[in-house]
């Protein structure tokens, strides 16, 4: 079983620079929020889970690695191609660890901002899975 999907996206490579499409024929989940964080090279971000917002995390410069946990199992992926995106379902614990200085990582998600849909404690994961 895998915690999360990689996808690749349409990638366009023309003389004059390159271009990637986000668009509905090819993300599964209609797209209600997107925002974009830039970490310095060695930041560590995420460090939660979602109750219910399908994530698509997409490296749109840079690297990073992101690794998930359902508390049974763990699998990490590293994004460094903004042609390809990452697919974190609810209910999977993720951390994103930033590899290079300027990279950008681009979420799109499935629901708007809703705090309360947030874990931000392992400890409270835990017991999210085990009452699920």
């Amino acid at each position: 079983m895998k915690l999360a999907k990689l996808i690749k996206l349409p990638f366009y490579q023309e003389n004059h620079g390159d271009l990637v499409v986000a668009e509905g024929r090819n993300i599964p989940f209609k797209i209600n929020r997107v925002f974009n964080v830039r970490q310095k090279k060695g930041d560590l971000r995420g460090k939660h889970a979602h109750r219910l917002c399908i994530q698509l995390l997409i490296c749109a410069n840079g690297a990073l690695e992101v690794k998930c946990s359902d508390t049974k199992i763990s699998e990490t992926y590293v994004l460094d191609k903004p042609s390809v995106g990452l697919i974190i379902p609810p209910g999977v614990w993720a951390d994103q660890k930033y590899l290079e200085d300027n990279t950008i990582l681009t979420v799109l998600c499935d629901q708007p901002f809703d705090e309360s849909d947030y874990i931000r404690s392992y400890e409270e994961f835990i017991l999210f899975k085990q009452n699920t």
